[in-house]
């Protein structure tokens, strides 16, 4: 089996040999809590253990797919409040009495503007808001199924490295019947 570069190898807890690192990403929400979010957990290996090429690929990968996953989930979140935002303002204008004064946000200034107009423009913003967000969720959905996906094929690729069970070694020890 190749060895690893040594971009990917670090002092071991001791400081005395170099070895193979293997980085999680943090990304669960006591992570998050603890101030660790992103910033990996090191699992250092022994020299002995190096992860194949084809695991080393799937776990870049799943990285890359995480990644993109906590983008996606940042821009949900965002079209949420700009959503809610919305709600609030239409709901506001459809309070308001016909012959009330009515004003928008456009940069730093405040535009006098007719209900009927200002309301169009909100019910538009959210219908794009809607759409968008539904796009996102299926990004979502997408990433989701790659992250599951891919840890399958890590599973898969490592069951050949677990012990057997204990049916297993019981068979073969040649029970006599």
């Amino acid at each position: 089996m190749p060895e690893l570069p040594e971009k990917h190898k670090r002092r071991d807890p001791e400081g005395k040999n170099k070895v193979p690192v293997l980085r999680l990403p943090r990304h669960d929400k006591g992570a998050r809590e603890n101030g660790c979010e992103g910033k990996g957990e090191m699992i250092f290996m022994p020299e002995q253990i190096q992860l194949p090429p084809q695991a080393q690929q799937i776990l870049m990968q799943m990285q890359t797919f995480q990644q993109q996953l906590q983008s996606v989930l940042l821009q949900k979140e965002t079209m949420q409040i700009q959503k809610i935002e919305l709600e609030s303002a239409k709901t506001e204008l459809e309070k308001a009495d016909e012959k009330e004064e009515v004003y928008k946000v456009v940069g730093p200034l405040l535009v006098k503007g007719k209900k009927s107009e200002l309301k169009k423009e909100v019910e538009e913003k959210l219908e794009t808001i809607e759409l968008r967000a539904k796009s996102v969720e299926k990004q979502e959905e997408k990433l989701k199924e790659k992250l599951k996906e891919s840890q399958q094929k890590i599973q898969d690729i490592f069951k050949g490295f677990a012990p057997p069970h204990e049916e297993d070694v019981s068979e073969g020890m040649g029970r006599s019947e």
